[in-house]
């Protein structure tokens, strides 16, 4: 039987600190929803969080593109970290 270790989760203050540097964000909040996976396969492969961002640097951008831009910023912690991520990107002056 094989047994799959256990990935470190990401801290908030390390996911903060990189989306804070890459995006200049005028809001964030971030959510450590780890807890309410526990027992899920994927909770051994790191922390499951939830991200809420306004930044300029989403302007004219697609969800995709947005979303894509949250993950680079996030580096290898999406990798080795972040099991799950779910992101709400906003620009300035969008609902």
């Amino acid at each position: 039987m094989s047994i799959t270790p256990i990935t470190p989760k990401a801290s908030l203050a390390e996911i903060e600190r990189r989306l804070r540097a890459a995006l200049d964000p005028i809001e964030l909040q971030l959510q450590d929803d780890s807890a309410q996976h526990a027992g899920h396969a994927g909770a051994r492969e790191g922390g499951h969080y939830s991200v809420s961002i306004v930044s300029a640097s989403f302007t004219g951008l697609n969800k995709v593109a947005r979303h894509r831009l949250v993950y680079h910023s996030l580096g290898e912690l999406m990798q080795q970290g972040i099991h799950a991520l779910a992101v709400q990107a906003r620009a300035p002056g969008e609902p």
